[in-house]
């Protein structure tokens, strides 16, 4: 009670300043400052109207619960889906009616109710090696394949990255044959599993996989790494392949955004909705970390597309979503990680 008493007083406090103010838009947001702040940057150029960030890694959902109706939220952002799907199972989320958003984000890629809407794709992808791997089209399917024993890598399989896949195979093929595929990749890790993503194709420059699952956008961020250029290197031993099967096309995960229930300045924040689904902010957006626009309309970067053609599979993100609990409990009984 004392914890939910000081956030509402300092939602109060917030509101004072904030609450119903002309040209104010308040963002939660998931997704790193870096990327977000040229897109608000280019809205207040274009509206007038000034973005005040809240970032946080996690427990922003949580905090808006807390705050109620005190919230100064207007808009959550976030890099994940199962986080915008838990925001609007709690009623934490407006439901908009905007012609011009459902024209450029299609209807697997929002709320069946409109109460989120997806802004960029995060293509869950197969690297493999330029050397040792001659093929260049795979499946999902092959990466459970005997043939890949001792040879695939990926990181831990509780991760939300991967979590999202095995949801989207649930989504498919039911848990049946979602386990079995589970208990095959676990039977061709050449290596317990790794860090991140990013691990993945150092692994496979060291030799220590052929194969492994990663999300595309690392590419880009690997090549591009002045900071630490050993990276580059890392990306040049691996091509990237978007699966594609017969029954499974490429899997993604989006980057989204919604209107909170309570948000104060609820026509801003659809004006900034607006925006950012439009051609002008997805551009941008997408090409701020190498991921593909929501918007068909809208082509990914040069980098992006010499990697080759996304063919995203249509089943909603929000039944993907709504799996990630089964794929959870799969994950821990196969003993993945172990």
């Amino acid at each position: 009670m004392l914890k939910k008493s000081l956030l509402a007083l300092f939602a109060t406090a917030a509101l004072a300043s904030t609450a119903a103010a002309e040209g104010v838009v308040n963002v939660y947001s998931y997704r790193q400052p870096t990327l977000v702040e040229p897109l608000f940057e280019a809205f207040a150029a274009k509206t007038g109207i000034k973005v005040k960030m809240v970032f946080a890694d996690k427990g922003l959902v949580e905090r808006m619960e807390l705050e109620g109706e005190l919230s100064p939220a207007d808009v959550l952002m976030s890099a994940d889906i199962t986080r915008l799907v838990e925001a609007a199972g709690k009623g934490l989320a407006r439901p908009i009616d905007s012609p011009a958003v459902e024209q450029h984000i299609p209807a697997n890629l929002r709320s069946a109710k409109d109460e989120w809407f997806a802004l960029t794709l995060r293509a869950r992808v197969i690297y493999a090696s330029r050397e040792r791997v001659a093929q260049d089209t795979m499946s999902y399917e092959d990466l459970a394949d005997p043939k890949f024993k001792g040879k695939f890598c990926t990181r831990a399989g509780d991760h939300p990255y991967n979590l999202g896949l095995i949801a989207y195979v649930i989504g498919k093929k039911g848990e049946a044959e979602a386990r079995k595929y589970v208990e095959g990749l676990k039977a061709n890790l050449a290596t317990k599993p790794l860090a991140n993503d990013r691990a993945v194709a150092k692994s496979i420059l060291a030799g220590e996989c052929d194969v492994g699952i990663a999300n595309s956008y690392y590419m880009g961020i690997m090549a591009n790494n002045d900071k630490e250029p050993e990276q580059k290197d890392w990306a040049k031993a691996v091509k990237v392949i978007y699966p594609s099967s017969a029954a499974m096309g490429t899997h993604v995960n989006v980057s989204g955004i919604l209107v909170a229930k309570h948000a104060p300045n609820k026509d801003n924040a659809v004006k900034l909705l607006e925006f950012l689904a439009g051609d002008e902010a997805q551009a941008l957006y997408a090409s701020a970390n190498y991921e593909h626009p929501a918007n068909p309309a809208v082509k990914p970067t040069e980098l992006v597309a010499s990697w080759g053609e996304l063919s995203a599979d249509s089943l909603n993100v929000e039944e993907i979503a709504n799996n990630v609990a089964l794929a959870t409990k799969i994950v821990n009984e196969v003993g993945f990680n172990n």
